[in-house]
């Protein structure tokens, strides 16, 4: 149970034998989430975890509270009777965070949760769940407003060894708001600052860059088919992970409050270990590997050669490569799961439109394990910066699972 944090206190009883999740409210709007966040606006990981976040945030506080608050609340926890109709309330909660992210789809997002409501008997069970609903909505509006999200902020464009520049084909450079977005759990975006990438006269440098070199290469004869599928699996930009955690929410047959602190714990976790990676990128706007390469002639390493010609199989991210965002992203959301459930023998998949393949996994280190390859495999990450990442994600998980979400008798 590789991810599993042990002795922390207020491991979820996870498991309702009782419950059917079929129509889980939380299920279904984390679905209707995923199609207004992916489908529609087209948010990057990096900017879609601050979204889940903010839905789910709000989802879980109006859950929690109907149900008598048994677990800390996130923001607040409105007064409630017990009787209001939990899934008037997270539809509320849900549709109004997500029409304030993006006015631009509202009559579609009306149109969904008219179709919510109307499953619904009119009654006060149903209007006071929608009060609850919408105060926990207003809550995290109000905390999210002008939390750093689509700052200005570039990334730092260097010329020497090690330095970190656009990297071809596209150039870009994006995303360096991130790293300085206010936190939703932990108390600073640099507060697992690492002693950065390795010296690139280093050892350890050289076994990062002459592994990359071989097996991430566009033309790699080393590489697998199999480990091809992994890493255009990870890089889907249309994350499996959502489905992941849908789809453990309804094996496991998680009730309203459970799937509810679940999604919350999980993708708080996710939007504050990416926020710790982007910061930490800042921190040492260190060059991609495809720079690497191609220039090894400068890094003073006996050990690495250049290739001029070098290009990675996946098209490198618009900013620096160190520490890596989706193992860190993956890093949380594993050993979030891995809390939650109490265990690490759960079997899960994800499909893939980009591989056109699914994976499937006996666990959630395995799941982390295979990111962190396939990062290498794709040519896009070191080895370290993959390393460093997961690492991080625990670190803030375990602050999250430490501090919040925990019973309150």
């Amino acid at each position: 149970m590789g991810l599993c944090i042990a002795g922390t206190p207020g491991t979820s009883v996870a498991y309702a034998s009782d419950s059917s999740t079929s129509a889980n409210p939380v299920v279904v709007w984390d679905r209707n989430a995923q199609t207004a966040i992916w489908d529609v606006a087209g948010q990057q990981p990096q900017v879609q975890a601050r979204s889940f976040a903010m839905v789910h945030g709000a989802v879980y506080d109006a859950v929690n509270a109907i149900a008598g608050t048994p677990y800390q609340p996130y923001l607040i926890a409105p007064a409630a009777r017990g009787t209001e109709s939990t899934g008037a309330a997270v539809a509320t909660a849900a549709f109004r965070v997500l029409s304030s992210l993006f006015p631009d789809q509202q009559a579609r997002l009306t149109a969904q949760y008219d179709d919510s409501l109307a499953e619904i008997p009119d009654g006060e069970a149903k209007r006071r769940g929608i009060a609850v609903g919408a105060r926990t909505a207003a809550a995290m509006i109000t905390a999210r407003r002008d939390d750093g999200a689509f700052g200005d902020q570039t990334w730092t464009i260097g010329s020497g060894p090690g330095q970190w520049r656009p990297t071809p084909p596209t150039f870009a450079s994006d995303g360096a708001w991130v790293g300085h977005l206010k936190p939703f759990l932990i108390p600073s975006a640099s507060m697992f600052r690492t002693s950065g990438p390795p010296s690139l006269t280093s050892d350890r440098y050289a076994r990062d860059i002459n592994e990359i070199k071989e097996i991430g290469s566009a033309a790699s004869t080393t590489r697998t088919a199999d480990q091809t599928q992994a890493a255009i699996w990870w890089h889907d930009r249309h994350l499996a992970e959502w489905e992941i955690k849908r789809q453990l929410a309804t094996t496991q047959r998680l009730n309203a409050l459970q799937a509810a602190r679940m999604f919350a714990m999980v993708d708080l976790a996710e939007a504050d270990a990416t926020t710790a990676c982007f910061n930490e990128k800042a921190a040492w706007h260190f060059w991609r590997p495809v720079t690497a390469i191609q220039q090894a002639d400068t890094d003073g390493n006996p050990k690495t050669t250049a290739d001029p010609a070098w290009m990675p199989l996946l098209v490198t991210p618009p900013h620096p490569d160190y520490t890596s965002g989706h193992t860190c992203f993956t890093g949380a959301s594993m050993s979030a799961l891995a809390y939650f459930f109490g265990r690490d023998d759960l079997s899960f998949s994800g499909f893939s439109p980009a591989s056109g393949t699914r994976r499937y996994f006996h666990g959630f280190s395995q799941a982390l394990a295979e990111v962190v390859n396939a990062r290498v495999w794709g040519g896009i990450h070191t080895r370290t910066a993959d390393v460093q990442g997961a690492k991080i994600g625990k670190q803030v998980t375990r602050h999250v699972v430490t501090h919040y979400f925990r019973p309150r008798r």
